[in-house]
């Protein structure tokens, strides 16, 4: 099988994987070396100055000895199979670079023999690529669950970020659609990447040029609609993850049904590409904004209102605690308000020094108005010519949203701007950086 075949094989396969992050660390090339991360975003999309970045995203094989009934590689599952030597993945990376299509590498691999065997014929391919190439450029490797703790630490050394995927939700779930697969068999890893990367911060405030490990920390990835755990249940997995783990990110990937078995959801099934969507706005506001997953899911409402995004969901149901005088609240609870994002919330305390701030101030500021003006004053008073009830505010957010996440809508792959004549800059800004 020569080169090119295989490169086809094998970056296919690595689809469903979810990495569009960013690399989280700030390096240049020593002298005579190439390629270089930034910590404003490598990823295979867009980065947060708007570059369009790529890494080469390949499995190192898809051979795997594991069974799980939602992958594609899967042992039983009838597929053409293909595996790469570490020169080859090697010396292909740089070619791509060279070329100028790609500026970083996501590594993955199924399981070929054992887990320490697949372990080290990863870490053969990055030292070539420190090494002989003297690469410096971002990789993102995935740690393989069962390897020798040595193993995983000297991968951690080679690579920029890690991540180890938990794949389903609950134990009872991974017993039943992933048997070879254990809960601690994935938590393992997790625990030594996340302890390695805080005694690496510990060694490197005491020693100067300490090898770097895993710089840009570690995250992973949970399967959504192939087994029946709530929305609620994931997203407190994710918050007790980022807590105890320290987690840069959790990823989201709907499930796609790409192998059939009885204990799977039918081909007829749509991915569920919104719920998907709800739970990565929900995570952001796990991350930026303050919230706790038991404050906006709760055991009577477990999944999320497919026609609300959850912060304003939540304010709707906490109107107790409004209107807010954007003059006067702290910061924490401007970032409650629908329509108030990170940047904003700070540029309100900012501009709020100088003098009281006027709804034509909060619009000039980037705050958007359509949402919060049902939750905000300014000088004690509501928006001039505003009357509404707990009920027509709720009607006045859900005619913002589109038809597709509308009741009785099959929803579709979700766009950033469903009118491209009426993108703004701020607009694009938005999407880049997440705002809600």
């Amino acid at each position: 099988m020569d080169l090119m075949e295989k490169l086809t094989i094998l970056s296919d396969a690595a689809k469903y994987d979810a990495a569009c992050t960013s690399s989280g660390v700030d390096k240049t090339p020593a002298a005579g070396g190439i390629g270089s991360a930034s910590a404003c975003g490598i990823c295979h999309t867009f980065a947060a100055d708007g570059r369009c970045i790529s890494l080469l995203k390949v499995l190192m094989t898809n051979v795997c000895i594991c069974d799980c009934k939602y992958c594609v590689n899967r042992r039983t599952n009838d597929t053409k199979r293909a595996a790469f030597t570490p020169e080859e993945l090697a010396e292909l990376t740089m070619q791509f670079y060279r070329r100028n299509y790609i500026e970083g590498l996501f590594l993955s691999s199924g399981i070929i023999r054992n887990p320490d065997y697949t372990c080290e014929q990863m870490i053969r391919t990055l030292e070539l690529l420190r090494g002989k190439y003297r690469f410096y450029g971002y990789i993102h490797a995935k740690a393989i669950p069962g390897a020798d703790p040595l193993l995983i630490q000297k991968l951690g050394l080679l690579a920029d970020r890690m991540s180890v995927n938990i794949e389903l939700p609950s134990r009872q779930s991974l017993q039943a659609l992933a048997p070879d697969k254990s809960k601690q068999g994935i938590l393992g890893p997790m625990k030594l990447i996340s302890g390695g990367i805080k005694e690496n911060r510990a060694d490197i405030v005491q020693y100067r040029h300490a090898p770097k490990f895993a710089p840009a920390g570690q995250s992973t990835q949970m399967i959504v609609g192939a087994s029946p755990e709530s929305d609620l249940q994931i997203l407190t997995l994710s918050e007790a993850l980022y807590k105890k783990y320290s987690l840069k990110r959790v990823f989201f990937s709907a499930y796609m049904p790409v192998v059939s078995d009885p204990l799977l959801p039918g081909k007829e099934i749509k991915p569920p590409l919104l719920r998907e969507h709800r739970l990565y706005q929900a995570d952001w506001l796990l991350r930026f904004y303050g919230f706790g997953a038991s404050e906006l899911l709760d055991d009577a409402h477990p999944y999320f209102d497919p026609c609300l995004d959850p912060k304003c969901n939540w304010a709707l149901n906490h109107m107790d605690l409004f209107p807010m005088e954007v003059n006067r609240v702290q910061y924490e609870e401007l970032l409650r308000v629908p329509g108030i994002g990170v940047t904003s919330a700070r540029r309100i305390l900012a501009a709020r020094r100088t003098g009281a701030l006027t709804f034509a101030a909060l619009k000039k500021i980037g705050v958007v108005l359509k949402r919060a003006q049902y939750f905000i004053t300014c000088g004690g008073k509501m928006m001039e010519g505003l009357r509404f009830s707990d009920r027509t505010a709720r009607l006045a957010l859900l005619s913002e949203r589109s038809p597709a996440e509308l009741p009785g809508h099959q929803p579709e792959q979700l766009t950033l701007f469903p009118d491209p004549s009426r993108v703004t800059r701020e607009d694009v800004q938005k999407c880049l950086s997440g705002q809600i």
